[in-house]
């Protein structure tokens, strides 16, 4: 056992390091102040402000001060990190000394964030499709409302995914594991709505909508 928890130990320090360089935007250019200060007082708004500015300020060229690609940035960051957090978790259940209901515990937790990874890229598809709507209107409320479905139900898939380890007899090194992946994966989600409903408000406001 004590060696399953020290290759758990390595395994997360590992990951840890890897998705730190993975969220590093490619081909990214240095960024004014005011676009950084854009990105900090736009996630001033959001749930997690420090994590979100953590994420999200290596973006702050690219995005400027556009609060449609600032929520497409948002929703990028989080499908990275499901997919990293999916990967990560599958891992878990190969560690010699898994107990059986930890290892079907894990399994479900795979599924569910897995299913959590194609509602992310169905809302990066919709916000897309948003792209270059000037008018308000139907149209871009429908669209907006797919989007706020999307996210919301990968924030509930990232929820669901713990309770298979509610019960006291599933404590240990694996559901700590998991529970460090899904409790960040769960607000770096939530930050992502919050910025995609800012998004859709301050589009409304800016067409005359109330």
């Amino acid at each position: 056992m004590a060696k399953a928890k020290s290759s758990l130990s390595i395994l997360f320090l590992f990951h840890v390091l890897f998705f730190t360089a993975h969220l590093e935007p490619s081909n990214s250019q240095p960024s004014t102040a005011t676009n950084a200060d854009f990105i900090k007082s736009s996630c001033g708004a959001t749930r997690y402000p420090t994590l979100c500015v953590q994420c999200l300020s290596g973006y702050a060229a690219t995005v400027q001060q556009d609060f449609r690609l600032l929520a497409r940035a948002a929703l990028q960051v989080s499908l990275d990190r499901a997919n990293a957090a999916c990967s990560y978790v599958g891992r878990l259940s190969q560690y010699h000394g898994i107990k059986p209901r930890e290892s079907q515990a894990v399994q479900d937790c795979v599924q569910i964030v897995g299913h959590s990874v194609s509602q992310l890229s169905q809302s990066i598809d919709e916000l897309g499709q948003m792209e270059g709507q000037g008018a308000a209107g139907t149209a871009f409320d429908w669209h907006m409302s797919n989007l706020q479905t999307w996210v919301s139900g990968a924030l509930t898939d990232e929820s669901t995914c713990l309770d298979g380890f509610a019960r006291s007899d599933m404590d240990g090194s694996v559901k700590n594991s998991v529970r460090g992946q899904v409790v960040e994966l769960t607000q770096v989600v939530s930050n992502a709505l919050g910025l995609v409903n800012s998004y859709g408000s301050k589009h409304r406001r800016a067409k005359g909508q109330p």
